[in-house]
């Protein structure tokens, strides 16, 4: 069935940089496949003051007080069956609902796509009681699904795998389809910068294995520098990704058998140059790694979504977890060589992108042919 051309509003977070990446390139997989999509961020829909802050207490929480953090975590996020009523984002969504619906009646998108949790809570609500009169399609970027997430407002949920998907359908009863995780298409392919950073790498710390430490872009990572020590010892070159912590960068710089780099705009070239990556968060940099075929290891996972998110990763056979340094080290001897679970983990990686990437942006189409406004 042909579709015609649609107008789309993607509502991403600039929380770190991970549902920005997915927003930028779901509008770009819209527009190749003829659509037209806008963006906005839902921090920008919050009154003045409240976005920023949002944020800032957020990258402290993670960054300084993990603690906190988890705590939070299990109050708003975590269901709890038994429990009893639960806080939830209800009130935050609300003052944002009113920027919301005076952008859907400027731009009148066919439908809304919102790639956060708060900004599904968002057009759930006002789904719920119709003054968001086109559909709005989620596209859940977690592998563990937790209930901001869920509102049963939306029309269709996008999610990462199967299991996520059936989570969303038994706890709404709303129609969710399993497309993929939504990465760029550079990651996908051949990395022509791989060979530049294979050279660099050997002339830094000539015959030791390359494996990166992600902490994200906010560089929010758990002992990331104890991390880095243990494998400059045990013979590996650590590449940490710092993000843009410029103050953990310059710290881990001093070591001369650590390659610790900022911002970096070739990430697939440089993680095609590594032969594993060491994520703390199941976030988009682990995707992007299991995308270019590197394997990865979860490990010190920060608290709430990361330490979820990491679990269920390697529940799924997606990836390794070590619970120690000790396991830290032998998944890595055998994950950097040849081994048949390096070739298990590659290939259980790209099947997971076995999707074709068009199909995130066919589904959405397709929403808004067979949704009725309310």
């Amino acid at each position: 069935m042909h579709l015609p051309s649609q107008r789309f509003l993607v509502v991403s977070a600039s929380m770190g940089a991970g549902h920005d990446a997915v927003a930028g390139e779901l509008v770009r997989r819209l527009e190749r496949a003829g659509h037209r999509a806008d963006r906005v961020d839902v921090l920008d829909l919050l009154p003045a003051g409240i976005g920023p802050g949002l944020r800032a207490f957020y990258r402290a929480a993670v960054r300084r007080a993990p603690v906190v953090y988890a705590g939070i975590y299990r109050a708003f996020f975590r269901s709890g069956p038994g429990s009893g009523p639960r806080p939830g984002t209800a009130p935050l969504a609300a003052l944002a609902e009113d920027r919301l619906l005076a952008l859907a009646e400027r731009l009148r998108p066919a439908a809304v796509v919102p790639v956060f949790h708060l900004a599904a809570q968002l057009t759930g609500r006002l789904r719920a009681r119709g003054a968001l009169t086109v559909p709005s399609a989620v596209v859940v970027t977690d592998f563990a699904v937790h209930r901001q997430w869920l509102h049963p407002g939306n029309d269709l949920h996008l999610c990462v795998t199967e299991e996520a998907a059936e989570r969303v359908r038994q706890a709404l009863g709303r129609p969710a389809v399993a497309t993929g995780p939504v990465v760029a298409r550079r990651f996908l392919g051949p990395a022509p910068g791989a060979a530049d950073w294979r050279r660099r790498f050997d002339l830094h710390a000539p015959g030791r294995p390359p494996v990166v430490l992600s902490a994200g872009a906010w560089g929010a990572g758990t002992q990331l520098a104890a991390t880095a020590r243990l494998l400059s010892a045990a013979g590996y070159l650590p590449v940490a990704l710092c993000g843009r912590d410029e103050r953990l960068r310059h710290r881990l710089s001093r070591w001369p058998r650590v390659a610790a780099l900022g911002w970096e705009p070739d990430l697939p070239g440089l993680l095609a140059a590594t032969r594993a990556l060491v994520d703390n968060a199941a976030g988009q940099t682990a995707l992007e790694a299991l995308a270019t075929g590197v394997p990865v290891v979860g490990y010190r996972p920060i608290p709430g979504h990361g330490r979820e998110g990491v679990g269920r990763m390697a529940a799924l056979g997606l990836t390794d977890q070590a619970a120690d340094s000790w396991e830290l080290l032998r998944l890595l001897d055998a994950l950097t060589e040849p081994s048949a679970l390096r070739t298990r983990r590659i290939a259980a990686g790209r099947r997971l992108f076995a999707t074709d990437p068009a199909e995130v942006a066919a589904r959405l189409a397709e929403v808004v042919a067979v949704c009725d406004p309310f």
